[in-house]
């Protein structure tokens, strides 16, 4: 029993020795003299603590009222299953469970996925990621207090992955206010809040790492970067800075990193929100060239000290540019009095300016500069979907591919204007509506059918029960068709 006693004397007598030693190491000062005050630390320690936030409560909840949980499913065939592990940005897709089969149709499943958004009015509007609710058939939006709405889409832009629900029948509602994204710094702190993996009103904190990241999903990449912790399930959730205000639209992870998540700027979506909530889509200059980023190499050859700018490799033939005198291998400097440092930024800025609007734009031509004006023209829309061939709407029944020359040749037409219906299903709104495959969709509720982004963002806007008035070209006649939404 001695040995044992002795050995329980000297663990205690070095443990103590132990929080002794952490003790002078993180909490005391040596003083070389009695009762001598401790030398102040430096100033620079002190302008440091100042800047960190004490903690992130107040934010939290001011914030966390206006966050919503949004689930959504869809049905899908065992073919359309995602391959979720070979995506990079592993919270693209929200769609993260799946179940078996659905309504006896063993090739049919149903997805369910889980995102967030952010109330951005009082009237119930949301903004969101499209890929959140990008072919949803169900939207249910839960709010801070528990309640559950449905949710149904105003609009959607995939160019740029913002969406815009609105819910119906709440009551003191909490809108966020929105920040300004521009007067971000690389280093100021924000705050993320969501549903990561469906944990609702999840709060988590880190900083801005960086701006203007392209990340590949989009031509109009311009990331903001944040250590805060994201997840599968914070898409469309709000990334909030220190005033409490919305600067981005959390939307997409690096799967394989940690700390590296991406958000919208939220200037961003303040140009895009109001069309979408007036037309359901939105409309972007066309200006009329391809461009490129200058290299070093490619700046010297032009006998330009800098690279700044976004070289003309094309101008197309009829184009705002070609009417305005740009010519092949000129470089844009500026546009509409905003300086373009690259392609991207041209894009953007050419992309956002109103379509009509005559804006100057500076180039410099073998190295003298040139002042120009342009009438900025409209970019037609195109599908990705569309170019992969049919696209099927499941709740009428219909596939429908966009109407090519070559189609409207071999149906007859004389213009090709519209989408072909290449599928029915049995039993379907469509099917009841005497759709027949070949037919020829122009119009909706009077207003033309351009392509089949077109037609998809039409049928999307309306409601369950709602009849729409279709116009149909079949054999070289027209004819009205009435559809009802189920």
């Amino acid at each position: 029993m001695k040995p044992q006693k002795n050995f329980k004397t000297i663990f205690i007598a070095l443990l103590l020795a132990g929080t002794l030693i952490i003790g002078i190491g993180f909490g005391m000062t040596p003083a070389s003299k009695a009762n001598e005050p401790a030398p102040a630390p430096p100033s620079s320690v002190f302008a440091g603590a100042a800047m960190v936030p004490g903690n992130f409560s107040d934010i939290a909840d001011q914030v966390r009222a206006g966050v919503v949980n949004i689930q959504v499913s869809k049905k899908v065939s065992n073919a359309e299953f995602p391959n979720l592990q070979g995506n990079p940005f592993g919270d693209r897709n929200p769609f993260g469970e799946f179940f078996g089969p659905f309504g006896g149709n063993p090739h049919e499943r149903k997805q369910q996925g889980v995102g967030s958004g952010c109330i951005i009015s009082q009237d119930g509007y949301i903004l969101t990621n499209n890929h959140v609710i990008e072919g949803a058939d169900q939207i249910k939006v839960k709010l801070a207090d528990g309640k559950e709405l449905d949710g149904r889409i105003i609009g959607r832009d995939p160019k740029t992955d913002l969406a815009l629900v609105k819910i119906d029948g709440a009551s003191d509602l909490k809108p966020l206010k929105l920040g300004d994204s521009d007067a971000l710094r690389v280093g100021n702190w924000v705050v993320a809040v969501g549903s990561p993996f469906g944990l609702e009103q999840t709060v988590t904190a880190g900083i801005v790492s960086a701006k203007g990241r392209v990340i590949g999903s989009g031509p109009y990449d311009n990331f903001i970067q944040t250590d805060a912790s994201i997840n599968p399930g914070n898409s469309g959730g709000p990334l909030i800075n220190m005033q409490a205000e919305v600067v981005g639209i959390n939307t997409a992870i690096m799967a394989s990193g940690q700390g590296i998540g991406f958000a919208i700027p939220i200037n961003m979506a303040k140009d895009i929100v109001p069309q979408l909530e007036k037309t359901g889509h939105v409309t972007r200059g066309l200006l009329g060239v391809s461009i490129q980023d200058l290299t070093p190499e490619l700046a010297k050859s032009f006998g330009l000290k800098e690279t700044h700018g976004a070289l003309v490799a094309k101008v197309v033939s009829g184009s705002p540019a070609e009417k305005a005198g740009i010519a092949l291998g000129d470089v844009i400097v500026q546009f509409n009095g905003q300086t373009v440092t690259g392609s991207k930024d041209l894009s953007r800025i050419v992309a956002a300016t109103p379509v009509g609007e005559t804006v100057a734009v500076r180039v410099i031509r073998n190295g003298k500069t040139i002042d120009l004006q342009a009438k900025v023209g409209e970019m037609e829309e195109e599908s990705a979907t569309a170019s992969a061939g049919d696209v099927s709407h499941k709740t009428l029944g219909v596939s429908v591919q966009n109407l090519t020359p070559q189609i409207a040749r071999e149906l007859g037409l004389k213009k090709n204007i519209g989408v072909v219906v290449t599928g029915v299903e049995p039993g379907s709104a469509a099917a009841e509506a005497m759709i027949q495959t070949g037919d020829v969709i122009q119009e909706i509720d009077r207003k033309p059918v351009k392509n089949v982004t077109d037609f998809m963002q039409k049928i999307e806007k309306a409601k369950a029960g709602e009849t729409l008035l279709l116009l149909i070209e079949r054999e070289q006649n027209s004819l009205f068709v009435a559809i009802t939404i189920k």
